[in-house]
This record gives C-alpha cells, structure tokens and sequence, in this order.
C-alpha cells in the first residue's frame, strides 16, 4: 500500500491534480445525468418485461356484434397461435372473460358479458426450456395477428395482453378524458387515440366506450292484436321462444335422477338476420304466423310496431365526474417516451381547436396533465394521464423522497458525530456522487444484454442501500485521518494519504463481497436493476472515496 499511499499523497500535494479530479468527478456527475436525458442513452421504465408461461389474447368487436362474428375472428387468431410449436394448449372463451388471472383483476375481465367479446388464455412451454421469451413472441406475432384478423369485423380490436411484471393498472398508458357532454367526450377521445396509433411504440390503443349503433325495438300493438284475435301474452311468447328460448317441458330418464328439460328455441341459422335493414327485420318477423281464436293465420309483422333507434352506451364516472377511458400498451419499450411524443402531438393537433393549458409542474404526479378549452362553445375538458406511467411518478416521487430523508438523516447524524457542517459535506457528497456508477452501470448492461436494460423502480432502491454503504467507506477515511493527526502528529496530507491507503483494503474487500452478491440479482427480470445498481454504484463509491474524498478532506480546515 506504500505506492497508493505515494499516489494520494502526490495529488492532494499538487494543486492541478485537485483541480482535475474535481474537474474529472464533476464532468463524470454530468455525463451520467445527460445519460438519462435529454440523450436517452439510459432509458427509464417502472419495471422491466418478464418472461411468463402464458400471456392473453383479448378480442372486442363493435358493440351489437353477433356471437357469430366474435367466433370468425377467434377462429382466425387461433389459426395463427396453433402454428407456434411452444404453445401447448388455449383456453377459449366466447362472449364472456376468462377466470381471474392476475392480469384478469386490473384489466376488468369479470365483468365482460355480451357477445361481441372473447379472451383466449395461450399457455407456453416452460420459460426455461425455450428459447424465445414469451414478450418476444408477443411482440412477434402481434402485427401478424391484427393484421389477418382485425380486418374479418370493421372496428375489432385485438390485444394480446402479457402477465405484468410490475403495476397492477387497466393499461400501460390509461388516458382519461373528463368533460361534460357525452358526445363531446366521444369526439375528443377518438382523437386522442387516434394521435396514440400514431405514436411509435404503442399499440392495441382502444377506446373504453361502447359503440353507438342501430336497433329495432319490436313493441306489441295491442289495438292490431285484439283486433285479429290473439292475445298480447301470445304474441310475446312466440317473440320470446323463437329468439331466446324458453323451456317447454320435461324428460324423465333412467340415468338421470332429475327431470331433464327440454329447451325449444329457432335454430343459430334460422334467428340469426341476414343484414340490419328495416326491411330483412319485417320480412323476418312476418315468415311468423299464429293462429287466432278463429282458426286463421296472422303473420307476426302485422301485430307489432317496429321502431329504429340507436343504443345507450354505459355512463361511466370517476370521482363524480363522467369520463371515457382511452388504452394503450407499449411494445417493447418504457411507456414514459411514447407518452412524451403522444402528448407534444396532442398539443399541436388540439390546440387549433381548443386553448390548452398545462399542469403546473409542482403537481408532480399530475404534471403531464392538460386542461382544454374549446374556442367556439367554450366547453372545458381535462386530459388526465393514469396507468403505468401514473404509477411510475407516484413511485419515482415517493423513492426520491425517501433518497432526501436518507440524505438528510445521514447528514444530521454525521453533523451531530463531527460538530463540523464541512466534515458532514465531505461524506454525503462521496454518498451522492455513487449515482454515477449506477447509472454508467446501467449503461454498460444495456450494452451487453440482449433486450433494453432499464433503470427502473428497484435501481432506485439500490441507490438509495448505496447511502449506507457510501458514507462508512467516507467515514473511515475521516475517522482514521483524524486519529492519525491527533494521537501521532502526523502532518494532515500525509495522514489522509495513509489513511486512504490503510483504509483501501478493507474498503475494497467489502465492495468485492457486495459486488459478488449482487451479482446473484444482476440476471434477475425484475430486480436486475438492484443488482446492478449495487454493483455500479459500489465500484463509483469505491473510486470517490480513495481519490475524490481524500481530495476534498485536504481542502477543509475542519479536519
């Protein structure tokens, strides 16, 4: 150690060497900040994909759309998905959601119920004996599958839904559009999500409204059935029986031990119109005849008024306030930067219309938000952004507070210890500047891994362990100085170079013990970035506190 102890020495003793490890420490601290933005070279994500042994595929067709049609276009994707020799088996459910998964839960699965909807739940080999992560085929057949498939029914939308890794939400990008006319909310959300199927790694957008479509309300008149003979109740039964389907009576049987019952209705074929005319719903109706108290024959259409009308869609209301949701996922990428690029587009495309205003950005997890002003009518509306991304701000907002309270008990602790501001400084300051390392740590994994290696929620938590682990390595240093200085008089830059060098061993071996154990999380899906955080932000620590921290030791007249 007599030649790192010669080493520290020679620069703390040399005013130009200082000056270029501040210089030099100090440029690292803004390069690794630049990393993040405006250059992107280190991208930022909530949490990473993972691989799983199943993912989904959610089909909606337009509102009113027949069981019929949903199956044409499930039969289409499952074509597709039998083709792909790691899926063992689909589960299929027509008109209603699949039992509850996790994704099933935030998603609102339970609560489909008509027919114009399907989920097919596709099950994998196992995710340790394939090559392809399940992310990776999803992201694979995604494009082939909508494009064969949406195309069958005008207006279908299929998502191909994977197992989260992270924030249970509706979507990754959830878009809430508030305002007071219903129509206005529809028109505005059409849109916005037209601007996000624009938007480079988004897809399966969807609009979380029901469609407005034609309907024929079949309404007895009374006065036309009393007049040919037959009664109101008979004319709602045979409406009834020939569309839904009514039991008529029962079979008993030996092998049974209940009555079985016997169900009549019209054939799928028969019920079913051949197009949605006025004219094919009359025709239909009258090929039914019953037959009154006089023995006669009066067809079904004579009876009945027939009235078009449109449908009502579902009212839906958050905090008191009614609003349609507008969905979208990433492909593949943080949700952060679509979501950037999706909302500056929004701002020049709306603000021809409307006069927009932004969120202030003290509102921090709403900061994003937009406030809209319709220049004609001067109707008001808010463009609110939720999902993964309102989940990442909550979580990077808490995570840096926590980094701020750690900072500033540290350093109340230390001013405490010390009774010197400046000592207290020099160590929280070699606590702060590990960042640099995690982030060039994050860097160097994006570099040598396969997929886009994110800093995400658990890189946070990791710098924030390296706190700790930082501050011992500085208060070492000071301790061992100061003794050095007091109990053998030793002269203050040749105490701090021998600290320094004492010091380095055990400083290091303690680094090579974090680093060997976090390299058990570095391959993790999830706690990758803890890993490497650790891993990066131990080494920065290491190289601050036996160059940057004897530096700025030597410049302070406390010690």
């Amino acid at each position: 150690m007599k030649m790192y102890e010669k080493f520290v020495y020679a620069i703390i003793n040399n005013r130009f060497y200082k000056f270029l490890v501040i210089v030099i420490t100090l440029l690292a601290l803004v390069g690794s900040v630049l990393m993040i933005a405006p250059t992107k070279i280190v991208l930022a994500k909530m949490l990473p994909g993972k691989s799983a042994n199943t993912y989904s595929v959610y089909i909606d067709l337009p509102t009113g759309s027949s069981i019929e049609q949903t199956k044409k276009v499930g039969e289409c994707v499952l074509n597709i998905l039998k083709k792909e020799k790691e899926v063992t088996d689909i589960e299929s459910f027509y008109g209603e959601g699949a039992p509850l998964d996790y994704a099933g839960l935030v998603k609102g699965s339970g609560f489909k119920n008509s027919e114009n909807v399907a989920e097919f739940v596709i099950n994998l080999t196992d995710k340790h004996e394939r090559e392809e992560r399940s992310y990776e085929m999803v992201h694979r057949l995604r494009p082939i599958v909508k494009k064969s498939c949406e195309k069958i029914v005008n207006g279908t939308v299929i998502k191909m839904i994977e197992q989260p890794a992270g924030p249970p939400t509706l979507a990754s990008i959830v878009t809430e559009i508030y305002g007071q006319d219903l129509k206005s909310i529809r028109k505005l959300s059409e849109r916005v999500a037209k601007i996000l199927k624009h938007t480079e790694g988004l897809v399966d957008i969807d609009v979380m409204d029901d469609d407005i479509f034609t309907k024929y309300n079949v309404i007895p008149n009374v006065d036309k059935i009393q007049k040919s003979g037959l009664a109101v109740e008979q004319v709602q039964k045979i409406l009834y029986l020939a569309f839904e389907g009514m039991g008529v009576g029962v079979k008993n049987s030996d092998e049974y031990p209940s009555q079985i019952e016997i169900f009549l209705r019209l054939s799928d074929k028969t019920r079913r119109f051949d197009t949605s005319s006025l004219h094919d719903v009359k025709s239909k109706l009258s090929s039914f005849e019953l037959m009154n108290q006089r023995g006669m024959m009066v067809p079904l259409g004579e009876v009945v008024d027939i009235v078009k009308s449109t449908n009502e869609s579902t009212i839906m209301h958050k905090n008191l306030r009614r609003y349609i949701n507008v969905t979208a996922e990433t492909d593949e990428v943080s949700q952060v930067y679509p979501l950037l690029d999706a909302r500056d587009e929004m701002i020049k495309e709306l603000s021809k219309d409307f006069v927009i205003k932004k969120e202030s950005v003290k509102n921090f997890t709403h900061m994003f938000d937009l406030h809209l002003t319709d220049k004609k009518t001067g109707e008001k509306f808010d463009i609110v952004w939720d999902g993964e991304m309102k989940v990442t701000l909550d979580t990077f907002r808490d995570l840096g507070l926590a980094f701020i309270a750690a900072l500033v008990l540290i350093y109340v602790l230390m001013v405490i210890y010390y009774k010197s501001y400046s000592i207290s400084s020099i160590i929280m300051a070699g606590s702060f500047l590990s960042i640099i390392g995690v982030i060039v740590g994050h860097w160097v994994a994006d570099i040598v891994t396969k997929d886009t290696f994110f800093l995400t929620a658990t890189s946070l938590i990791g710098f924030i362990a390296l706190m700790g682990i930082s501050s011992r390595n500085s208060l070492l240093l000071v301790d061992f100085a100061k003794a050095l200085m007091e109990e053998k008089g030793i002269e203050k830059k040749r105490a701090i170079a021998i600290a320094t060098a004492t010091r380095a061993k055990p400083i290091m071996l303690t680094a090579i013990a974090i680093i060997l154990g976090s390299a058990l999380l570095a391959s993790d899906p999830i706690f990758g970035g803890l890993g490497v955080a650790l891993i990066g932000g131990t080494v920065a620590a290491v190289a601050v506190s036996l160059i940057f921290i004897p530096v700025l030791m030597d410049n302070t007249k406390a010690i």
